[in-house]
């Protein structure tokens, strides 16, 4: 059996012959899993597939006939985000994540027996070269190198599509958007990114570069040595010609409140910390979409057993210093995914997906 990871996104590739375990929410009494498929649509599991028990469903060898469109739905009609299955001879594992301009990145053709089979790959349907060991590298990817690839294996198959995206990035150290006054911040543009440079907009200027009136360049780097309350501001790389990659906003306070950046669970517990530069324990007003909640004396507001009504915008005063930005608290309705077998190459949302390899060859399993 192979190892499960947790993984955040809505595409799962699986192979023939897999075990699958579908799952809703905790203490999801009523809840269901349903799917579409080329043969059949909105039929729950139990019905002429799968192995339903409790909100949780169970197929104990992936069809071909299995690919298709997935979700939880509740008694009273709600329902989860879906999660697209298909399962297949031939995965291309490939980054889900874009890859950055000047990086290495390596796709994998591969069967669910792995033995380095010569695969044949193709970029938006043109064939690019064979790799006799199922292997393709692609060495400082370009723009250009963005696409639809897929492979194919001879006597095994195609592989479904895989979306290869290329994107600037820029990148913080430390890496927080929110900083105290008086900290070092170094913002760097990708690999190989001669050409590129830090850009900004604050509340007194725009689009202004690193090393004009702010900050200290070094090649496609940019240092800012003793943050101030002004550098707080949008922040991205810009190459010679235009392109620029992702906005980071960054804010510079003398309070900060520290809280998950990704959804909390419903029913899960979260604290939320308010904190200066020199402590980290000191009292401390809490607020919620501009309502104040209760002081606490740790400077420490735990929540447990979140629900929806949790969810909205935070932030906390300390006496003597201030008040911290505001931090988002998202809270999810539906469990995390549970994916397996490729993370991060293969991955699913909102179903808790647990899939088993069954290595033993020969050896079937029937739902």
């Amino acid at each position: 059996f192979t190892y499960l990871s947790l993984c955040l996104l809505t595409l799962v590739s699986l192979f023939i012959g897999e075990y699958l375990h579908l799952s809703c929410e905790e203490d999801s009494a009523g809840w269901t899993v349903k799917r579409n498929t080329t043969t059949k649509t909105l039929t729950e599991c139990g019905d002429t597939w799968g192995k339903l028990r409790a909100s949780s469903c169970r197929i104990s060898y992936t069809h071909p006939s299995d690919s298709g469109v997935y979700w939880c739905e509740s008694r009273e009609g709600a329902t989860s985000n879906t999660v697209n299955i298909t399962v297949t001879a031939v995965i291309l594992q490939s980054p889900v994540l874009p890859v950055m301009e000047g990086a290495a990145v390596t796709l994998n053709c591969t069967t669910r027996t792995p033995s380095s089979l010569p695969a044949d790959f193709y970029k938006d349907g043109s064939l690019i070269r064979t790799e006799s060991t199922g292997q393709m590298t692609i060495h400082h990817v370009s723009k250009s190198d963005e696409g639809l690839y897929h492979c194919t294996i001879s006597g095994y198959g195609q592989s479904p599509p895989s979306w290869l995206a290329v994107a600037a990035s820029l990148t913080l150290r430390p890496s927080t958007a929110q900083l105290f006054v008086h900290e070092s911040l170094h913002l760097s543009c990708e690999e190989d990114s001669a050409g590129w440079t830090v850009k900004r907009n604050t509340t007194t200027e725009t689009m202004t570069e690193c090393g004009d009136t702010w900050g200290k360049l070094t090649a496609s780097s940019c240092v800012i040595s003793y943050t101030y309350p002004s550098d707080t501001g949008v922040y991205w790389c810009e190459s010679r010609e235009g392109a620029t990659s992702n906005t980071v906003n960054i804010t510079v306070t003398v309070v900060i409140l520290q809280s998950p950046v990704l959804p909390v669970m419903e029913g899960a517990a979260v604290t939320l910390n308010c904190a200066t530069r020199t402590a980290s324990n000191l009292p401390a007003d809490f607020y919620k979409d501009g309502s104040f909640i209760r002081t606490e004396s740790t400077g420490q507001m735990t929540i447990h057993h979140v629900s929806k009504s949790d969810e909205g915008l935070y932030h906390c005063t300390i006496s003597g210093y201030g008040q911290s930005p505001p931090s988002w608290l998202a809270v999810a309705g539906e469990l995390l995914c549970h994916l397996v077998v490729f993370c991060p190459y293969f991955i699913s949302t909102l179903l808790l997906v647990s899939l088993w390899r069954q290595r033993s060859a020969g050896k079937r399993l029937t739902d």
